[in-house]
């Protein structure tokens, strides 16, 4: 008589069926993205798998990266298409006479959503970019998080109409936001993450593209360029540069 397979087990067969093969290598998808896809499973039963030759390091499917890796070269090898708001932020920062540190913020603010995660954005991003910018910009990064659910008409910043037809009329924001914006309303650097804001908003043109080569001076002295390549230091953010680099890596 056959044995009926367990939920878990049938889980696991089309896990596995949908893994995908590099040649003889097998290629894995970390648990955060299968939740992200509406993949959850509560089965205590827990099964390895076949094992087979898996991916570690590069991918030879991604772009090839240097040796020593830049935050250029993340912007031009592992950027999505969406790296472009972030070019129009700054470019948009720069035409409205912000300072050098701030057109750095604005060309990072998001730079979790582009490489990494949407969800908590600013808190990642800025946990990026922590050991490689000026305090203030990190912060501002981190805080704009909160304060872009708030206008402030001193500024001439809204409500994006955007919020309203996403998440509704009634939305309401989650506590630790309304926690952060409560916090960072009265911080020395207010106005920092507040200019973040203005300058994200209007940094949605279709019809202008620009390239981050024209902010190679900006970066150059405003980011501290790790020597050993950005991920191949030992600073408490080299991880997550190394994940961006090798997403499907196996372990």
């Amino acid at each position: 008589m056959a044995h009926a397979k367990s939920l878990s087990e049938k889980a696991e067969e089309l896990e596995f069926q949908q893994m995908k093969d590099l040649g003889d290598l097998m290629i894995y998808r970390s648990n955060i993205n299968k939740l992200a896809d509406g993949e959850y499973s509560d089965d205590e039963a827990f099964s390895l798998g076949p094992i087979r030759p898996s991916l570690m390091g590069e991918d030879p499917r991604l772009p090839a990266m240097p040796e020593k890796p830049t935050l250029m070269d993340f912007f031009k090898l592992r950027f999505g298409p969406a790296k472009q708001h972030l070019l129009q932020s700054a470019a948009l920062a720069q035409k409205n006479g912000l300072s050098e540190k701030m057109v750095l913020a604005c060309l990072l603010h998001d730079v979790s959503v582009v490489a990494f995660f949407r969800p908590d954005h600013g808190y990642w991003g800025a946990q990026m970019l922590e050991p490689y910018v000026d305090e203030e910009v990190s912060w501002a990064i981190r805080m704009h998080q909160a304060l872009r659910f708030f206008p402030d008409e001193s500024v001439g910043y809204e409500y994006p109409e955007a919020y309203a037809k996403r998440f509704g009329d009634d939305y309401q924001v989650d506590p630790h936001i309304q926690r952060d914006y409560e916090y960072a309303r009265n911080h020395k650097w207010y106005m920092s993450a507040r200019m973040i804001c203005l300058n994200d908003l209007y940094a949605f043109d279709p019809d202008v593209n620009v390239s981050i080569d024209d902010f190679e001076d900006v970066i150059g002295r405003h980011f501290k360029q790790p020597e050993e390549g950005l991920g191949n230091e030992s600073s408490p953010a080299a991880h997550m540069w190394r994940t961006l680099r090798r997403p499907a890596s196996a372990l």
